[in-house]
């Protein structure tokens, strides 16, 4: 199985052009596959005196929006940087106009965030296009709209993600189970996690359920200003988290056979154990258990077959601690 790790820039940049950039450059070197912005455009989106969340309310929402906001020269800038760099480019969407500027661009890739899954005229003009795929957030939308959205963009390539808009999210808010939910009632879509937790327990947990993208914001550091650093991962973390997922894939994806012992043989050889003569025996004297002693390494007759040895009489003398053979006995 195919896994992506996608890095949350969102609006961590603070309007710079630059730092955006150099995130995606951090994102790259972390080991991210699918860089991430948000495309935010303040008067198709936003009333001016629309409330902020509790976990940022340093400036209006609609302010914050405008002065954080690229050119479309400015995106064109990051897509075509994105490309330079090897990385896939991919876009939060919260407006129409957003959607058909990055379409200008030739963007492909384009996320429906948590709090637009029940913006249908959105989500309507989205599906018209049927070369792009989709990111369908689900962190505060209820089954039956998820439902609703996943029959909008079903003949879409669909990409569906088990999210909690909490921030941080806690352990008993992470939704593991809604993996296997989604996989029963989506049979089409593949299923990402993203992640709002603060290590990579979850996302590996994910992993197990067969999540084939994952999620989460990237900063330079938590002390930066803005609505999304302070829940973001800084470089060594991020670099942690693409590693362990790309690792747990590999594991989940290996599927062993404990018949096939052949990785096994020389090891076997030195950590099982051969039966070996306590003491020194006679001809003619028959094969005791008291006779015998099971030691390593595993190179003559081994101990699992120590009962096709009892009995047997002995055709020659022989030493004690000397390998048995079964040249040894009487046939």
């Amino acid at each position: 199985m195919t896994v992506k790790v996608i890095a949350e820039i969102g609006s961590v940049h603070d309007g710079s052009y630059g730092n955006s950039k150099k995130l995606i450059d951090l994102a790259k070197n972390c080991g991210a596959d699918i860089v991430k912005f948000q495309y935010h455009i303040a008067e198709f989106e936003s009333m001016k005196n629309a409330v902020s969340p509790s976990y940022f309310n340093d400036e209006k929402r609609f302010d914050y929006f405008k002065r954080t906001s690229f050119t479309l020269t400015q995106w064109k800038g990051l897509v075509d940087y994105s490309k330079q760099k090897k990385i896939e480019f991919l876009c939060s969407v919260f407006s129409i106009e957003a959607f058909k500027n990055l379409l200008s661009l030739g963007v492909k890739s384009f996320k429906i965030p948590s709090g637009e899954v029940t913006n249908l005229p959105l989500l309507e003009e989205i599906s018209r296009y049927k070369k792009i795929r989709i990111f369908l957030s689900t962190g505060m939308s209820n089954m039956s709209e998820i439902e609703k959205a996943y029959n909008i963009l079903k003949r879409n390539s669909l990409i569906i993600m088990q999210c909690t808009s909490l921030y941080p999210c806690p352990n008993n808010m992470v939704g593991i189970n809604v993996i296997d939910e989604f996989k029963k009632k989506f049979k089409n879509c593949q299923i990402g996690f993203s992640d709002h937790t603060m290590d990579n327990v979850s996302a590996l947990l994910a992993a197990s359920k067969g999540a084939n993208y994952f999620e989460k914001h990237i900063t330079f550091s938590r002390q930066m200003y803005g609505s999304d650093a302070k829940f973001a991962s800084e470089p060594e973390d991020f670099k942690i988290y693409c590693k362990s997922i790309k690792q747990a894939n590999s594991i989940l994806s290996s599927k062993v056979n404990k018949n096939n012992l052949k990785p096994f043989l020389s090891m076997r050889k030195i950590f099982q154990k051969s039966i070996i003569y306590a003491q020194n025996l006679n001809k003619n004297e028959k094969i005791k258990l008291n006779n015998i002693k099971f030691l390593k390494p595993d190179t003559g007759i081994s101990a699992n077959k120590y009962k096709s040895v009892l009995g047997k009489k002995l055709k020659k003398n022989v030493k004690r601690n000397a390998f048995l053979k079964y040249s040894d006995f009487y046939s």
